[in-house]
Parts: structure tokens; C-alpha cells; sequence
């Protein structure tokens, strides 16, 4: 059977995993969710359920000819229904565990699998196939009486179960007559019978999601979609930093290619534009704790980068590619620079290597591992670090409201966007190959200076507020004059130029212009006239270094749907917005990319740009409340 992005998500903002159809674990890295992948087959090239397929956690259930799987309601719990010929069936609970605990949060690097008979006496095999240093082998083991150790390169996780540890260790076929719980967490002793601190891990973590999901402020419309996507944007969070990383898996080529010719990235690492969008989203909803928790990662980054912080740097000349993991000695980082991505510990560098062990997804290699795009230099990071941090400003409900000393370490910052918003840059899609002064980039430097502008009042700091007023001022005036095609009558996407990306779709979300401005409006007809491919947007579509786009980007979709409501046209705009709603997989998300034709997701997944538009979608199109009163 062929690979395909139909997978379920779980986990606990420390661990995560995504399930296949057939409920078997075929992606989780640990230690962390830049990690080693434990289950590695959704990269492996085969098919899982081949008798030889390593990198899976599997529940093989004879003569299976039906699999029923849903989430929990309001919850990352995932329950999986198996069905067999003679009518028995088996239900598969699988979940990380995440709960209040002795007054801090309990979410350890554990999964834990529940498997108990609903009908009959079925038979079933457990595989769990755990590997190694990205595929290049099967995990080491040891067996104890209750408990089996799986040793990797960077952990040791420890099984414990209250079934037969020899049935599991041997793939012994057996009779499931009784409910069995499996714990995969860390190498510890595990206090207390496992089927009881089991079930009451479940029952826990059902109520701490379902109390999460009741801090959300849905829309009316669309709940059952914007709670899947918000559930899911929380699982991209690594809570011990504050990191949001960009998507949970590494190298899913954006479109069909032979293995080596394939647009295939690293995508679990924080790039400061998604998690901008990422908090943005969730803010519309009321997720305040998730912007608290990525302001902590902010205040940290920012202190690093203006304060010139010694961090590992590679050896090799930028743009090397490795095929093996690098090392990674010391040398100072430049003052005031910011990267658009690092790693989810903060760490800056993030050098891409191949794994070779990998074939990747449906063999479409390379799998890889880091991202170049650390080394470059998208000049719009520095407006979402500020737009990022600016609510704490006004923001009353936070635990930790933004000070003047806060203010203070922004202003650097700040500087670096009025140096840098007439400079060339790689742009938000990280062209490798060419660069140039970006339209968005430079509008997202003219947001870090407004913004800081209106921090400054909100502060009573006058003279700070006019100097920044003043810079935005300058900012703009560049804008209007260098990005104006007066020929073409629209906005381009670079400065002197005449090319059409779906980002200048975004000068409308900063503020920089109003929807029913003669200019925007000429802009949104041409990107929509240039870029739209029947339902898709594309993001640009001239060639990059890879050749022209072969699939549509689902987050530039979702602007023009924003655009299309904005500008009168919001029937169309829920229209359009319905279809995309059908393009999900069963599980509720999305991917990065979309076929033209929208019969096949392509892209890492899931995707937070996706599930970020999929939300603002819903939220500005649906129905009020004051509707149904």
C-alpha cells in the first residue's frame, strides 16, 4: 500500500507522533521533535505493512477488513477501530499523556497504547520496530520480566506493559482476552500496576485537553474544524522553550519527483514568520498561554542575538551540504542579527545534511536533516518578532505584561529593520539561489517600527513613539515609491520589478494598506489574474531553483480567501473556503502544498501556515454568535 499523508497527529508539547490509517505509529522523534525519528517508516520508502518493514509500532489484527479511526472529542486522543472478517473487532487508544501533576505539567517523551477486544476473540501481533540513527538500523534491546529497553544513539526508551513481554519481543500471534496498556516512556521504574496509572493517565489527559478547548474563543461556523486545527498548532509547540516548529516531519517533497530531484526541507525547527502566524491565530481564539510561552523563546533569541552570543557555528562554507552529521565548534554570531529559523533549544545552527539510511517518502529522497535557511539573511523577521511581542504591551490578561525594560531590548531590533528594509534578502520563500529587496520584507520592517510606535505610547515614552513613527515613516515612503509599478498600476514583489508573489496579498494584515485601497485593489486583481490555478494559489510563479512550482501552496489559498471577503466578494470567499475544508485529510489537517487538480496533499505535515489560514479563514467568515441568539 502507498505512502500517503493521511495521518493522525498525537502527543503532549513534548512528544509526538502521527498514525497511519491502519493505526500504526510511522513518524516520532525523540528526544526531541527535531530528533532522531524512533518511528521512522513514513521516510523508509515502503510499504509498512510488508512483513520486513522496519521504523513502525503496529497492532496487527488477523483478517482485518475494516479500520475506523477518530479523535476524542476536543482532544489529541486518537481511538482506532479494527474490524475482522468474522465480526470481531479491536479498539486501539493512543495518546500521550499530559495533566497537572504535583503543581507542574506532566508531559513526558511517552506514548502510550491501549488495545482491548470490543467483539469476540480476536488474534493479534504487536510489532513495535523502533530505529536508529535516522533508519541505518533497528534500535538495540534488552528484555526485562516486565518491560523491554529500546537504546538509541541520544535515549533509551522503556516499554512496559501488562502483556505477555515475550509475545511482543518474539511478534507472537496471541489472543487479545483481556485490555492490555502499553507505556513507551522514559528508562525509569514505572510505580504502580500499569493498567490502573493507564487509565488514569486517559482519563486525565481527556479532561486537560477538553479544559484547554474551553478556553477558545471558536466562531459560530466551522467549530469542529478550528478546534482540530488549534488542538493541532499546540502539538507543533515544544513547551519546554516556547519553540513552534513549522511542521512535525522532515523532507515530504512538495511535489512527485525522482528520488534526488525533490523540493524536500527539514520543517521541525521555529522559523519566527511561522510562529508569528502561529500565535496570531491562536490569539483570535484566546490561546493566550501560547503566546506567553513563545514570548519566552523571543526574550531569549532577542537577548542572544543583540547581545553578540558565542553559539556552535559549522566549519564548512555556507551552503555545504553534508551527508553525515556535522560537528560544530564555536565562533562569535554578529550583533543584531537575526536568523528566520532555529532550532527548538535556540540553538542557530542548523546544518543540512542527508541521511542516507532514509530513502524517503515513497523513495522520493533526500531525506534531510537541518536547514540552510539558517544561513540566510529574510530581513521580514525582524517585523514578526516585534508584531509577535507587541500585544504583550496591551495585553492585560498575561501572567507577565511587557515592561519598558522589554521595550528597550525590542528597540535594537527595531534598528535592524530600518538598516535592513531596503537591503536584498532570500524573501519569506527562501529562494537559495538569487535575492533581491522584497516588497513583504520590507513591508513586515516598516510593521517593526509602527508597532514600536505604538508601544511607545502605550508606555508613555514620547520621544520614543516619534522617532519610531518617524522611521516608519521613511519606511513606507521607500515602499510606496521602489515597489509601485507605476506601468503595471499594482504593487510588485520586489523593489523595481514587475514579478507577482501572493505575499503582497499580506499588506493588507499588517495595516500597511486598507482593503478598498485603489492600489490593494489593483494589487489583489493581478495576484489573483497571475497566480490562481482554478481554486489553488500558487506562490509565485516564475522558476526558482528547483524549476517552475508543480503544486499550489495552501497558505497563499487562504489569503485570497481573506482578500476575496475583504473585498466584497465574501460569497465566493466562503465558497472557496468549503472547498479547501474538503481537501483535509481524515483527520482534519493539512499540508504544506496541494496538487493543482486538489486531489493529493504534498509538503510536510502538518502544517502550521495551513492550519493558521484554515483558522483566520474561519474566523473572519463566519456567522456571529448574535446570529443564533
Amino acid at each position: 500500500m502507498q505512502q500517503t499523508l493521511d495521518l493522525f497527529p498525537i502527543g503532549n508539547c513534548t512528544a509526538s507522533a502521527l498514525i497511519d490509517r491502519q493505526g500504526r505509529f510511522v513518524w516520532a522523534c525523540v528526544p526531541r521533535l527535531d530528533g532522531d525519528p524512533f518511528f521512522s517508516a513514513l521516510l523508509a520508502g515502503g510499504d509498512p505493512a510488508n512483513a520486513d518493514a522496519q521504523g513502525l509500532w503496529d497492532v496487527v489484527v488477523e483478517d482485518a477488513v475494516r479500520t475506523d479511526q477518530t479523535y476524542m472529542r476536543n482532544t489529541p486522543v486518537l481511538r482506532t477501530v479494527v474490524t475482522t472478517r468474522s465480526g470481531a473487532s479491536v479498539e486501539i487508544i493512543d495518546f500521550s499523556p499530559r495533566f497537572r501533576h504535583h503543581g507542574r505539567l506532566y508531559r513526558p517523551l511517552a506514548f502510550i497504547r491501549q488495545v482491548r477486544a470490543l467483539a469476540g476473540t480476536p488474534r493479534v501481533t504487536i510489532r513495535l520496530r523502533p530505529t536508529d540513527d535516522y533508519g541505518a538500523h533497528p534500535c538495540g534491546r534488552t528484555v526485562g520480566s516486565n518491560h523491554i529497553r529500546y537504546v538509541t544513539r541520544e535515549t533509551t526508551l522503556r516499554l512496559t506493559t501488562n502483556a505477555p513481554v515475550s509475545h511482543i519481543h518474539a511478534e507472537r500471534t496471541f489472543r487479545l482476552e483481556k485490555p492490555i496498556w502499553m507505556f513507551l516512556g522514559p528508562d525509569e521504574s514505572f510505580d504502580g500496576d500499569v493498567a490502573h496509572t493507564c487509565e488514569r493517565f486517559l482519563s486525565q489527559t481527556l479532561e486537560t485537553w477538553r479544559t484547554w478547548v474551553r478556553t477558545l474563543s471558536v466562531p459560530l461556523e466551522w467549530q469542529e474544524a478550528v478546534i482540530r486545527a488549534a488542538i493541532t498548532l499546540k502539538l507543533c509547540a515544544y513547551e519546554e522553550t516556547g519553540a513552534i516548529v513549522a511542521a512535525l516531519t522532515t523532507s515530504i517533497p512538495e511535489h512527485p519527483a525522482a528520488d534526488g530531484q525533490a523540493r524536500n526541507w527539514d520543517y521541525r525547527y521555529c522559523w519566527l514568520r511561522d510562529a508569528y502566524y502561529v500565535v496570531q491565530a491562536l490569539n483570535r481564539l484566546g490561546a493566550a498561554d501560547m503566546l506567553e510561552n513563545y514570548l519566552v523563546y523571543l526574550r531569549n533569541l532577542v537577548d542572544q542575538a543583540c547581545h553578540g552570543c558565542t553559539q556552535p557555528q559549522p566549519e564548512q562554507p555556507a551552503g555545504t551540504i553534508e551527508t553525515s552529521p556535522p560537528s560544530a565548534p564555536s565562533i562569535p554570531l554578529t550583533a543584531g542579527h537575526v536568523q528566520p529559523v532555529y532550532g527548538v533549544g535556540l540553538e542557530p545552527v542548523l546544518t543540512e545534511w542527508i541521511a542516507p539510511h532514509l530513502p524517503g517518502y515513497r523513495g522520493m529522497g533526500p531525506v534531510r536533516v537541518g536547514n540552510q535557511a539558517h544561513e540566510h539573511h529574510q530581513h521580514d523577521v525582524y517585523g514578526q518578532i516585534v508584531l509577535s511581542t507587541v500585544q504583550a504591551f496591551f495585553d492585560q490578561r498575561l501572567l507577565r505584561p511587557a515592561t519598558t525594560d522589554d521595550f528597550r531590548a525590542l528597540e535594537p531590533i527595531g534598528e535592524r529593520a530600518y538598516e535592513m528594509h531596503d537591503k536584498p534578502d532570500a524573501s519569506l520563500w527562501e529562494f537559495r539561489g538569487r535575492e533581491a529587496v522584497h516588497t513583504y520584507s520590507s513591508v513586515m520592517c516598516w510593521a517593526a517600527c509602527d508597532r514600536l510606535a505604538n508601544a511607545a505610547v502605550k508606555l508613555g515614552l514620547t520621544e520614543r513613539a516619534a522617532y519610531w513613527s518617524d522611521r516608519a515613516a521613511k519606511v513606507r515612503a521607500t515602499i510606496e515609491s521602489r515597489a509601485w509599478n507605476e506601468k503595471l498600476g499594482r504593487y510588485a514583489a520586489t523593489f523595481e520589478g514587475d514579478e507577482l508573489d501572493a505575499s503582497l496579498l499580506q499588506l493588507v494584515d499588517v495595516r500597511f494598506c486598507e482593503p478598498d485601497n485603489p492600489r490593494m485593489l489593483a494589487t489583489m486583481r493581478a495576484v489573483e489574474e497571475g497566480l490562481r490555478r482554478g481554486t489553488f494559489m500558487l506562490r509565485y510563479a516564475i522558476p526558482d531553483d528547483f524549476g517552475m512550482p508543480e503544486t499550489a501552496f495552501n497558505f497563499c489559498t487562504f489569503w485570497l480567501i481573506e482578500a476575496l471577503h475583504l473585498s466584497g466578494r465574501t460569497e465566493e470567499a466562503r465558497a472557496l473556503f468549503e472547498e479547501m475544508l474538503e481537501r483535509r485529510t481524515a483527520a482534519g489537517l493539512l499540508s504544506e502544498d496541494i496538487s493543482f487538480t486538489g486531489d493529493e496533499l504534498w509538503g510536510n505535515y502538518p502544517q502550521t501556515y495551513s492550519l493558521v489560514g484554515l483558522i483566520n479563514c474561519a474566523t473572519l467568515l463566519s456567522k456571529p454568535w448574535s446570529s443564533v441568539r
